[in-house]
């Protein structure tokens, strides 16, 4: 049986531009000397992470000023099919979807954000595979936590409210515009493929089926192994320019108390400055390094962190979508907050999170 072909590789059925939407065709790339593909968008970042899109100069490389990169992306319309569940991987869900135009009232598009937060700092380009993963991710971590339903034998309006935190949580997250989203049935599965991968996982003592188009996880590191510093770097990146960006959404979303919300504003501003001051990975003071295991641990936290983040764009997305979601967003918090802690090298971090997540449960 054959490996399942993605709808994705297959193009945009209706694209009548005749451009290759294949999943290796990328959807945003950097381009400082270069001309931007046309009908493309050029966006402008600082070194401080603020963008700027210029207007279009056909056949022109963009010009970007001291200390700014230039990327471009590819408006779409773009296709991709999502696998919201690991353990049926026959059944899925085809996306198209936009990449938003700018919204004059917003200092930062979320896009452009995305973009800088997560891609430049790690690549040079984002292919429409990429992008795909990282939707399927999020929709499967929000299925997983509750923010989002789609219980077998969906009925008409629990379809129409998946779809609604569905199109929020894409553009919240990604600033992504869902032009539509229907169930597939996706083309032949190898489940002997499937199963073969599963056992493996099981081997290694994951907790979670691994899917076909992700890699079996590898064993635990051994004590005294190098430790991956850019994934710690990239990691206090994210929470450096999203966290204030996850405080202005919330203070725009309407408040049950006064007290309360300002109360959650604060403690995400906290949360900001302590990253913002986090202490360097390799150094435990001037002139002495940390050990590898102390290093291994700290660099969990700041992926523990950002795990946090993720399920805070999709509480808010949620609360946008629906009242309430308080009490979830205080949990989320409090998490965020001990494993900054636990980053930061606090003793105390990994007992906090007990007491956290024993208070929110």
């Amino acid at each position: 049986m054959n490996e399942r072909r993605e709808p994705s590789l297959d193009g945009y059925p209706g694209d009548d531009r005749g451009e290759d939407h294949g999943a290796g065709t990328p959807v945003a790339a950097r381009c400082d000397t270069l001309p931007a593909p046309p009908g493309t968008t050029v966006v402008l970042f600082g070194a401080d992470g603020q963008a700027r899109r210029p207007a279009p100069s056909a056949g022109k490389a963009p010009f970007a000023g001291k200390g700014e990169t230039a990327w471009w992306f590819a408006p779409g319309p773009h296709t991709v099919a999502l696998v919201p569940f690991a353990g049926a991987p026959e059944l899925g869900l085809r996306l198209a979807f936009v990449i938003d135009t700018a919204d004059p009232r917003l200092a930062r598009q979320r896009f452009d954000l995305f973009l800088f937060s997560e891609v430049a700092g790690q690549a040079g380009s984002l292919s429409l595979a990429d992008l795909a993963g990282r939707l399927e991710a999020a929709l499967r971590a929000a299925l997983a936590g509750g923010t989002l339903d789609l219980p077998p034998c969906t009925s008409l309006e629990e379809w129409q409210a998946f779809r609604a935190g569905l199109d929020e949580l894409l553009y919240m997250r990604f600033g992504l515009t869902v032009d539509d989203c229907v169930p597939v049935e996706l083309d032949d599965v190898d489940f002997a493929g499937v199963l073969r991968r599963r056992a493996a996982a099981l081997a290694l003592g994951a907790d979670e089926p691994v899917p076909r188009s992700e890699p079996v996880a590898a064993p635990a590191a051994k004590p005294g192994a190098p430790v991956a510093g850019p994934d710690d770097a990239a990691a206090l990146r994210r929470l450096f320019l999203e966290l204030p960006e996850a405080s202005r959404v919330l203070r725009l979303l309407p408040a049950p108390a006064f007290a309360a919300r300002q109360a959650q504003l604060q403690r995400l501003a906290l949360a900001a400055l302590d990253v913002n001051t986090m202490p360097a990975l390799a150094w435990a003071a001037p002139g002495r390094r940390r050990a590898f295991d102390e290093q291994r641990k700290l660099a969990d936290a700041s992926a523990q962190a950002v795990r946090a983040l993720d399920e805070l764009w999709s509480a808010l997305a949620q609360m946008k979508v629906a009242a309430g979601g308080d009490d979830e967003l205080d949990r989320i918090v409090a998490n965020c907050e001990c494993h900054l802690a636990a980053r930061r090298g606090n003793a105390g971090g990994a007992s906090s999170r007990s007491d956290a997540e024993s208070r929110h449960p």
